[in-house]
C-alpha cells in the first residue's frame, strides 16, 4: 500500500473498505461469483495485536482519526488513518521503532490541530484473530480482500470497558474499481450480514468513552464556524504533508472564519472577534506566500507553454523553475512554521471556544440579514471607489480591493444559507463571478512584476531576456481585458434587482 516516504511520514494510497457484523455461529459469505469475482484464494490466519493512542478526552476518535501500533500480519508496524468519506480512509505507516508506549513524532506532529499539546496515551487495545481471503478476478488478478475477524478488546480511562466481538470486512486492493465495493456488498448483506455503524473497530470498542459528536446547534453561525474549523484541521494534516491543494483549502478556511468574524462582528463579543480576527489574518499571512507561489508557477509554465517555439528564447523554463523552487522552499518551510507554533495552536483552542457557546452568539434572522446586507453596501462603496481612478497601480489596487469585498459578501451569503435557501443564489452567483474575474485580474498584475524580476535576472546573467517582456506585455494585455470583463459583469450586480432579503 505504501507507495513512497517523505521526510520520514510514510505516503499511503487511499484504503477503501466496509465493514459488517455477523452472528458468530454463521459462515463466512460466498462471493464466488460476486461482481468481477470469480476464484476465492486459500484463507490466510494471522493474530493482530494492537495498541491504540489518543489524547485522555478521545480528540482523535471524535474527529474519526485512529492512531495505533500493530504487531503482527502483513502490515505490523504504526498506523495512522485519516477520514476521507464513509468508505474511504488513507493510511499512513511507519515501521515499529523507538518505545512501544510512544508515539512516532513524525504521526504526533500531523494530528497536532487535534491534539492542541495534549500527551497521546494508550488508549485501547485489540487483539484479532483474522482469517483472510484473496478475492480474484478470471486472470487470477486481486480484486479485494475478504476478512473475518473475531475481536477481543479493552478500553482504559475513567471507565474500563472490555467487549468481543465477530465482524468481516472488505477493503479493495489497489487500483479496483470503487464500483465494484457495491456489487460485493450486495452479495454479503444478501449472505446475512449488516452494514457495521461503526467506522472503525477503535470506535465500536470506545463509544460509551468518547465524548457525543457535535450537531447542529441551533446558531447558524456556530455552525458554520465548526464546519470550517473541521475544514481547518483536515487540512493542517495535508499542508505538513505538502498534498496538493492542502494549502489552498487552509487558506480559504482561515479566510471564511476571519471574514465572518469581519461581517458578523455585532453577533459576537466584539473584542474576542476582533483578537481572532487578528489571528486569522496572521494565519493567512503564514500560508500565503506558499499558496501564491503555488498559483504563479502554474500560471508562468502555462503562459510559457502556449508559446510558440520560436519565441521562447534562452533557457527561460529553467530560470523560471529555479527561482520558483527556491521561493517555494522557503515558503512551505514558513507555513509549517506557523503550524508548529504555540499561537497557533492557542488560535485553535480559541475558535473551539468560541463555536462551543453557541447561546452567547446573537444571529437571530434579522441580525444576520444586516450584516449581509451592509457587505453588499461596503462592496458597492469599494466599486464606486475603484470606478473613479484611471488605470495604474491605484486603480489596480482598488480593484483588489473590491475582489476582497465580492469575497467577502460571497461568504456572507454562504454562512446565511441556513435561513435563507435560495432567496441569495442569484446575487450570490453574480458576486461570485466579480470576484472570480478581479482574482485573474489581481493574478496577472502580481504576474507581471515577477516577469519584471526575471527579466532583469536573465538580463544579469547575460540570458537573453526577449520572452519575458513578451510576456509582461501580454500580461498588461490580460489586464485590461479582465477589467472590462469586471464591467460587465458588476452590470449584473448593480442593474439586477436586489434581493428583498438584504432590503
Amino acid at each position: 500500500m505504501v507507495t513512497k516516504t517523505q521526510d520520514g511520514v510514510p505516503v499511503a494510497e487511499a484504503e477503501i473498505e466496509r465493514k459488517y457484523d455477523l452472528a458468530a455461529d454463521r459462515p463466512i459469505p460466498p462471493l464466488v461469483p460476486a461482481g468481477p469475482v470469480t476464484n476465492q484464494a486459500d484463507p490466510r490466519v494471522d493474530v493482530l495485536d494492537a495498541t491504540y493512542f489518543d489524547t485522555a478526552d478521545f480528540r482523535l476518535a471524535q474527529a474519526g482519526i485512529t492512531l495505533r501500533r500493530r504487531l503482527g500480519g502483513s502490515d505490523e508496524g504504526w498506523h495512522l488513518k485519516l477520514p476521507v468519506s464513509a468508505d474511504k480512509r488513507e493510511e499512513l505507516r511507519l515501521p515499529l521503532s523507538g518505545k512501544p508506549d510512544k508515539v512516532p513524532g513524525a504521526l504526533a506532529r500531523l494530528v497536532r490541530a487535534h491534539t492542541l499539546g495534549a500527551e497521546l496515551v494508550q488508549a485501547a487495545h485489540l487483539r484479532t484473530e483474522r482469517t483472510s481471503y484473496a478475492l480474484l478476478d478470471a486472470k487470477g488478478n486481486e480484486v479485494a480482500t475478504l476478512t473475518d475477524d473475531v475481536v477481543t478488546g479493552e478500553a482504559g480511562g475513567e471507565k474500563a470497558h472490555l467487549d468481543r466481538w465477530r465482524e468481516i470486512e472488505i477493503e479493495l486492493s489497489p487500483g479496483t474499481d470503487p464500483e465494484v465495493l457495491d456489487s460485493l456488498d450486495r452479495a454479503v448483506v444478501k449472505a446475512g450480514a449488516e452494514r457495521s455503524r461503526w467506522p472503525s473497530k477503535l470506535r465500536r470498542l470506545t463509544d460509551e468513552l468518547v465524548p457525543s459528536a457535535r450537531g447542529a446547534s441551533g446558531s447558524v453561525l456556530a455552525d458554520h464556524f465548526a464546519e470550517q474549523l473541521a475544514v481547518l484541521r483536515r487540512n493542517d494534516i495535508g499542508v505538513r504533508r505538502d498534498v496538493e491543494d492542502a494549502v489552498h483549502q487552509m487558506r480559504v478556511a482561515s479566510r471564511r472564519l476571519r471574514s465572518g468574524l469581519r461581517t458578523f462582528r455585532r453577533s459576537f463579543d466584539a473584542d474576542v472577534a476582533d483578537e481572532l480576527a487578528a489571528e486569522l489574518r496572521w494565519l493567512g499571512g503564514e500560508l500565503g506566500p506558499a499558496r501564491d507561489n503555488e498559483v504563479m508557477a502554474a500560471r508562468l509554465h502555462a503562459e510559457v507553454g502556449a508559446l510558440p517555439a520560436e519565441l521562447v528564447l534562452g533557457n527561460v523554463g529553467q530560470l523560471m523553475t529555479r527561482h520558483l523552487a527556491r521561493e517555494a522552499e522557503d515558503a512551505k518551510a514558513r507555513a509549517v512554521r506557523a503550524l508548529d507554533s504555540k499561537r497557533y495552536t492557542d488560535l485553535l483552542r480559541s475558535l473551539e471556544k468560541l463555536v462551543a457557546k453557541p447561546r452567547k452568539i446573537k444571529d437571530g434572522k434579522e441580525e444576520l440579514r444586516k450584516a449581509v446586507a451592509r457587505s453588499d453596501r461596503k462592496l458597492r462603496k469599494a466599486v464606486a471607489v475603484a470606478s473613479e481612478l484611471e488605470p495604474g497601480a491605484e486603480l489596480d489596487a482598488a480593484l483588489h480591493e473590491v475582489r476582497k469585498k465580492a469575497k467577502r459578501a460571497r461568504y456572507a451569503a454562504d454562512a446565511v444559507r441556513p435561513v435563507t435557501g435560495k432567496k441569495l443564489r442569484k446575487w450570490r452567483k453574480n458576486v461570485k463571478a466579480v470576484q472570480t474575474t478581479l482574482g485573474t485580474h489581481h493574478d496577472v498584475v502580481v504576474t507581471r512584476e515577477v516577469l519584471r524580476l526575471l527579466g532583469l535576472r536573465a538580463y544579469a546573467e547575460a540570458e537573453n531576456a526577449f520572452t519575458y517582456g513578451l510576456l509582461h506585455g501580454r500580461s498588461v494585455a490580460a489586464a485590461e481585458a479582465a477589467h472590462r470583463r469586471f464591467a460587465g459583469e458588476w452590470q449584473r450586480v448593480s442593474k439586477g434587482s436586489r434581493p428583498k432579503w438584504l432590503k
